[in-house]
Order: structure tokens, then sequence, then C-alpha cells
């Protein structure tokens, strides 16, 4: 009541004032608010002069070769990139925001893109990239009795840091995230810790600045067994001109043949096409600094640390000629000649070479496609090349298969594999481990990019980026990855053949997952043409979800397929199956997941008909039987089963009419024939271990017996059985 009654009397004395007093309350106080905001303004103008100012002392002791300590030094990778993703953050040269200035008249090239280093995620104005400091992650330590620490400044916010690393490693006092918001920080590229400046001179006299590589020791391929090799060398100045002469005789060959490929072929989409659209992208990127080492799509760029960007151009044309040579029709050459100059290319490309690792490295070799259905393939290389030796991850590509990468850890005894894509990069990367011909292949994780991830799924690994997407996520995933159970998977070789079944169609296929005939072809058919007409249409794999799901509503009311029982014959090891009335498609899968998710088995009785329980590693497939796109649709959300017709070890189908077929995804439309599905061999797969404890148990056990194995107490044979077995025990 007291309140309310001085209320009352404020009012009424307001009201009974003159104008002329109010209006100059009014007044003073608006200019009282605004004094406060300019101070406050002045204020924060203040500090950041004081930090800016801190950091060019920093830079410029960093430059001075009195301060600096004996660290290695590597340049930046700059690539293009726009500026509007370059937000709040400031040029690791002049300090000035990367935002785009705000003026009225057009925007110019320089002020539309950035320079961004794609291997600490720096960023640098376009003029001044070519004087940044080389302060960059250097993957080459040879000689260095220790890996060494290298301070940087945190130029971009990690989204991968653990709480703990957000203290000083010596003071442990906490740090701030940008150097604008508190004491000027220093991170190291490698392990990741924070020190503060004045923090440094201490601790390295304390530690002589080694590092340990934190907490993905074991993961990271360390930089003291990466060896730089000089091609030049050994012949001197003539080697280096010929081999000059041979580039540049190879990127006029390029030149030409993709001139008459395309005069010849029109609009006839081919693997040449993907090439000329990376070298399009690659002579786009090298428009800045041409002296500056600059991102080629499709080539692995820290391989190219001390080369120019035009050399890059030139060895992508080069490549490009490779991989029309190999697809030529006209050279018939024999395996063994093949794997030999294969091998001989490889070497030839390869710009370092791994030395002398130790028996418990366990480095992790990541291959990553940015054209899968997530399409995060820039952001998720970035992360990846800052928790990890950039040597390590390799962008897969038409112009550059998972061989480069093989080929560079093949001294490597024990090592893991990483994917970053869909089943379909999966297999890729398979298949080129088998023709490795490895004494003991190097188990295989996911990290599932692409739209259906069915593979990844089964291995517990998710079906989608969103958990690493996370802040930590990505650190998290590759701790499951360390803890991860060893598993196997059988592959299956797919064989096409006229209709008598004598003579071979085209080459075989190798299925991991699942192929289909019939409906749901027709609807990944569908959209594999909708997205090479329309390929901004998948930007993201949830939208890559709802168009399947379009796609396939449209195909409910159209039974395209009606007559498909009597235009297919099935035999399941040698004994012919009835296919039903009113089925419209028929699955040989290897996996419970199919099409996105959908678990075939999921409302089957455990005694369904005495059919065994599916498995991906008994060396046994299953024959389902779908009654057309409606049928599909209910086992998406669970209200239909899989309706089994067989199981066995060997498939035979014969097409008497012509029909869209699908292997892991990969859609075609194909004429009358037989496809034969036989047994190709098991591969080693990582699982993520749903309880904590199965997983160390099983990283541990299998520690145990690769060290066994280096130590000769076993061989490759006996820790494979022994590894084989022990996965059918998890399982």
């Amino acid at each position: 009541m007291d309140d309310d009654r001085d209320f009352e009397l404020f009012l009424h004395s307001w009201n009974t004032k003159n104008p002329t007093d109010r209006l100059f309350i009014i007044s003073c106080f608006i200019a009282a608010l605004v004094g406060i905001l300019t101070i406050a303004y002045t204020a924060f103008q203040w500090r950041r002069n004081i930090n800016l100012s801190w950091m060019k002392a920093i830079a410029r002791s960093k430059k001075n070769p009195k301060a600096r300590h004996k660290v290695p030094v590597a340049p930046h990778t700059w690539s293009l990139e726009s500026a509007s993703r370059a937000k709040n953050l400031n040029c690791c040269v002049c300090f000035k925001s990367m935002s785009p200035s705000q003026t009225l008249g057009p925007i110019v090239a320089s002020d539309s893109f950035i320079h961004r280093c794609c291997i600490c995620g720096a960023v640098a104005h376009l003029s001044c990239s070519s004087s940044a400091h080389k302060d960059c992650k250097c993957v080459s330590m040879i000689g260095y009795e220790h890996v060494m620490h290298q301070w940087a400044v945190r130029w971009t916010d990690v989204a991968d840091q653990p709480d703990e690393t957000t203290f000083c490693s010596y003071c442990e006092e906490p740090c701030g995230g940008t150097f604008l918001s508190g004491s000027p920080i220093w991170s190291c590229l490698w392990c990741q810790r924070l020190v503060h400046v004045d923090c440094h001179s201490a601790m390295s006299n304390e530690t002589g600045d080694v590092c340990d590589l934190g907490q993905f020791k074991r993961l990271i391929l360390s930089p003291l067994y990466v060896k730089e090799l000089n091609r030049n060398l050994p012949g001197g100045f003539f080697s280096s001109i010929t081999h000059g002469a041979n580039e540049i005789a190879s990127s006029v060959r390029a030149s030409i043949r993709s001139q008459s490929k395309k005069y010849k072929h029109g609009n006839e989409p081919s693997v040449e096409s993907g090439n000329s659209e990376s070298i399009g992208e690659t002579s786009t990127e090298s428009t800045g600094d041409s002296h500056q080492i600059v991102n080629a799509n499709g080539h692995h760029e820290v391989e190219e640390k001390n080369s120019v960007g035009s050399n890059k151009e030139v060895r992508h044309l080069d490549s490009e000629v490779d991989n029309k040579m190999d697809i030529k029709p006209s050279l018939r050459r024999n395996s063994s000649i093949d794997q030999k100059d294969e091998s001989h290319v490889l070497q030839v490309k390869q710009k370092y070479e791994l030395i002398g690792l130790p028996p418990d490295a366990r480095p992790l070799l990541v291959f990553l496609n940015k054209k899968s259905g997530a399409q995060r393939g820039d952001s998720l290389r970035l992360r990846l090349n800052i928790l990890l030796n950039p040597l390590q991850v390799f962008e897969l590509s038409s112009s550059q298969g998972p061989e480069m990468g093989l080929y560079l850890f093949r001294k490597v005894p024990h090592f893991r594999v990483l994917v970053c894509g869909g089943d379909g990069t999966v297999g890729w990367v398979l298949n080129a481990i088998d023709k490795q011909n490895f004494d003991s292949p190097p188990p295989v994780a996911i990290l599932p990019a692409g739209t259906g991830n069915d593979l990844a799924r089964v291995l517990s690994w998710g079906g989608g980026l969103g958990p690493v997407e996370r802040p930590g996520g990505l650190s998290t995933f590759l701790h499951h990855i360390e803890n991860a159970a060893v598993t196997i998977l059988d592959r299956w070789k797919v064989t096409i053949s006229n209709p008598q079944g004598k003579q071979q169609l085209q080459p075989p296929k190798f299925m991991n997952n699942y192929l289909g005939i019939g409906c749901d072809a027709k609807v990944a058919l569908d959209i594999h043409n909708l997205r090479e007409e329309n390929p901004e249409k998948f930007y993201n794999q949830f939208m890559n979800k709802v168009l399947y799901a379009r796609e396939g509503a449209k195909s409910i009311m159209d039974r395209t397929f009606a007559d498909f029982p009597w235009q297919i014959r099935v035999e399941v090891d040698g004994v012919e199956i009835e296919v039903p009335e009113d089925a419209e498609g028929v699955l040989v899968a290897n996996i419970g997941s199919y099409m996105g998710g959908v678990d075939l088995w999921q409302n089957e009785d455990e005694t369904y008909d005495n059919f065994d329980p599916q498995s991906m590693h008994d060396k046994i497939l299953e024959v389902v039987s779908i009654s057309g796109t409606w049928h599909l649709g209910k086992l998406q959300v669970g209200l239909s089963r899989a309706r089994r017709l067989a199981q066995g070890q060997s498939i035979k189908i014969q097409l008497f009419a012509m029909f869209p077929v699908q292997v892991d995804g990969e859609p075609w439309f194909q004429q009358p024939c037989t496809i034969s599905i036989t047994h190709h061999g098991q591969s080693f797969m990582l699982k993520r271990a749903a309880e904590e404890p199965l997983g160390h148990a099983a990283a541990i056990i299998t520690d145990v017996l690769e060290n066994a194995e280096t130590n000769n107490v076993i061989n490759a044979s006996q820790k494979r059985a022994l590894i084989h077995e022990m996965a059918l025990r998890l399982s």
C-alpha cells in the first residue's frame, strides 16, 4: 500500500511540474545513458587495442631468431574461402577483422574472399597471406629426439577441446577462448594444451618444450617418424629440367584429351567430367597469391609443403591422365603388370615416407569423402587436421583413391582406418585394402557422413553426424575408436553375365550390405538421377531422407513391377525359390539394416520358419521379398516385417526383363542377365562397444595379440584366427 501511495504521489508531482522542467530531466537522463555507453565502448576499444598490441609484440618475439626456440617451422596451406564464413575472426597478419567492409560501392574480390589455412584454421586477407609467419603444424620432425611443442595463437575456436584444456598447463589458471577475451594465450598444435604467454618461458625451461601429443597420442602419426622425400636430388639439375618438361607435357596431353572427350561424348556422364570440375576449382582457388600454397581439390595438400600452387595444378592434370589411361579399353594388361605400374606411380607421387615407427604405434589413417550425403567435408577435415597429423587425413576424389594413403602406411605394422563417408565410400576403401594384400589387414571404423549409413548403424557408429557436430563430439568419437571391438564383416562378389551365365558382361562388383532388384532399386535410381541433375538439393542428411520419402511416395500408386514374380528366377544353393505373387522386389541382405536404418527383423519371431538369426559374419545371406513401396514404408515405421524366402551361401538370380538393380545404394538399369553372388572374403571392422568395460577389454585383447605378433610369439595368420574367434564371441 505504501509503495502504491508513493508511486501516486510521484505521478501527481510529475504532472504538476512545468513542461520545461520535465524536458530538462528527460534530457539529463538521456545524456547520462549516452555517457555511460560511451565510457563502456571506450573501455572496450582500449582493452582491444591493448590486446592487439600484446599480439603484435608476441608475433615480433616469435619472428626474432634469438627468442625463438629451435622448433621446425612450416608455411600455412592456404585455400580460398568466402569472407562470410570468417565472421568474428581476425587476420593472423594485420590482426584486423575478416568481416567484409560495409561500403556502398561494388564488392571487390579481395573483400569477398579470404585465405584460410586448412591445417590450423588461421585466416588472412588475400593481401596479407604472403607475409604470414611460418607457424603452422609441421608434419615432419625427423632427426629430433622428442616431439616439440608448436605454440601458436589460437585463431579459431576449436569445438573439440575437452574442459580441462581450457586452463593453462603451467599455472592452471583459466584461459580465455580467444585472444581478445582475456590474457594472450598460446595453444600447442599437437597436444592442444594452452599456456599463457607469460608462463611459456618458465614452462619451457622446466620441460624443454617436449610434447607428448596429448590425449590422442596413440592415434596421432608422430612427426618424428615422417621423412620428407626430395625427388630432385639424385638427378641433379638435368633431372629437375626433365621432370618439369614431363609435367608440362602431361598437362598439355591432359587438356587436349579433356577437350576431345567433351567434343566426342557431349554431355555423357563420366569419370572425366568429375576431373574437369576439379581442375576448374583448382584454377579458381589459385587466383590468389601464386607463390602461396593453395588448396587443390582432390589432393593431399600437406604433401606439397614446399611447392607452389601451379605445380599442384600440373600434378592434378597429370593424375587425370593416369586415371584416363587406366580406364582406356585398348590397354589390356594383366593384373600383375597393373599392380607394378600402380605401385610405381604411387612411389613417384609420394612426398613423405614413414620410417622407424615403434611397435606400439597405432596411428589412424583417415579417408574423407567430401561429396557424401552430409557434405560436411571441409569443416570435418579442418577439425581432423587440428587433432591429428594432417598426413593421416586423405581426401578421396575422382582423381585420388585410397591407394595413396594405404601406400604411405604400407610399412606400419598395426594401424586403423577411419572412413568418413557413406556405404559406397566404405566399400571403395575395403576394395582398396583387399588389393594391398596386407598380412594383417587394418580394422575399419566408420564416421557416418552418407545418407543411409546402414553399415555404420549395424556397427553402432550411428546414423549421422549429429553427435560429432556437438562440442567435443569428434574427440569423443576418437575415444570410441580407441576402445572399439574388432569384428568381422562378410564380403560378397557379384558377377553379372549373359542370360546363359557363360559370358561376363562387366567387371565384378563387391557387396557389403545388400543387393536389391525391383521397387527399392527404382527409388534409389530415381534419387541418384535427381542428385546428378540437382546436386544443390542434397545439402544435408535430413533433406536427403525427405527426398527419399518423396520419391518413394510417388511409386506407391504406380505398380510398375506388377509382373515382377514372372520376370525373375531365384536359386539359393542350387535350389529354386518361389517368389510370391505380390512381390515387387527381391532383396539379398548381408546385414540387418536397410535403406537408412530399417530393421528388417525387428518384428520377427525368434523361431520364424526355423531360420537362423541373421549375422554379418556367418557366410550366409538372407533372401527377402518386398511387396511394393507401401511395404517399404511400413518397414520404415516398424509396422511390418521382412518376408524371408531363404538363406544360403550362393545366390543365383536370372532376370528375363530390364530391371533397376542396386548394390549398397549404387543403382543402375540392368538388361536381362544372370546375377551370381558368392562369398569373396572377410574384412576386419571396428564396432563401438555399447558397454564401456566390454570395449576396453576388446581393445586390450587386440593390443595383446598385436604385440604378440610383433614379438614373433604368434604369426599373422594365427593372430587373424584369434581375432576372428574373439569377434565371434563378442558378437
